[in-house]
């Protein structure tokens, strides 16, 4: 699976977004940078087919299917949007996604989950209290739970804190496993994870206006 996005842009004056060309496929983790509040967001909902665009295109396989994008690609940890509340606590959490992926969603299902990743101790967390690193693994294999996700989309998992090398690994380990990974992050990300993201995996860019 591959997905293009070129020169997208949204909002009057492409002022929610301006003008931002990336790719993710299989098998890769590529980072994409967004600033402000808001358009790490609005990027993250443009690349897995769940916003509009006022101008650019965006494909996935060459063709223009924001349904099968939809399908295909899940949205994770974006603010507002699919970020879980942060007083929930992490079993809660996963019991939450457990139901949506179609498995028992009980407390000692989501338990055994979390043992199953080695994450035990963090059921009785609130997950607003979750380390960065492990934030964004939990939430990267909760959504991979999901029948039918080839393409993870994580947007600023850098606005939690911690070493931006320790959520890329992640990101790489499940372009590894087959999935095709965009993460969404700020400039000082991209600049601390210069000497580990290859220059093809960055060559997105957002041309501000």
């Amino acid at each position: 699976m591959r997905i293009v996005l070129d020169a997208v842009a949204k909002g009057r004056a492409h002022g929610a977004l301006p003008e931002t060309s990336t790719l993710f496929e299989t098998g890769r983790a590529t980072l994409v940078v967004a600033e402000t509040e808001q358009r790490p967001t609005v990027l993250g909902l443009v690349a897995s087919g769940r916003m509009k665009i006022d101008a650019g295109s965006v494909t996935i396989d060459g063709r223009t299917d924001a349904g099968a994008i939809r399908r295909r690609v899940a949205l994770v940890d974006a603010p507002v949007v699919s970020e879980p509340e942060p007083n929930v606590t992490v079993i809660g959490v996963v019991a939450e996604e457990l139901m949506f992926a179609g498995h028992a969603p009980t407390p000692f299902a989501a338990r055994r989950w979390l043992e199953g990743l080695g994450l035990a101790s963090l059921a009785s967390l609130p997950i607003g209290n979750v380390d960065a690193a492990e934030r964004v693994r939990l939430l990267l294999e909760l959504a991979v739970l999901r029948p039918g996700v080839e393409g993870l989309v994580l947007v600023a998992p850098d606005r939690h804190g911690g070493e931006p090398a320790a959520w890329w690994r992640i990101a790489e380990e499940f372009a590894e496993r087959g999935y095709a990974v965009l993460v969404v992050a700020g400039h000082a990300s991209r600049t601390a994870l210069a000497d580990r993201v290859p220059a093809e995996a960055a060559a997105s860019r957002e041309e501000s206006r």
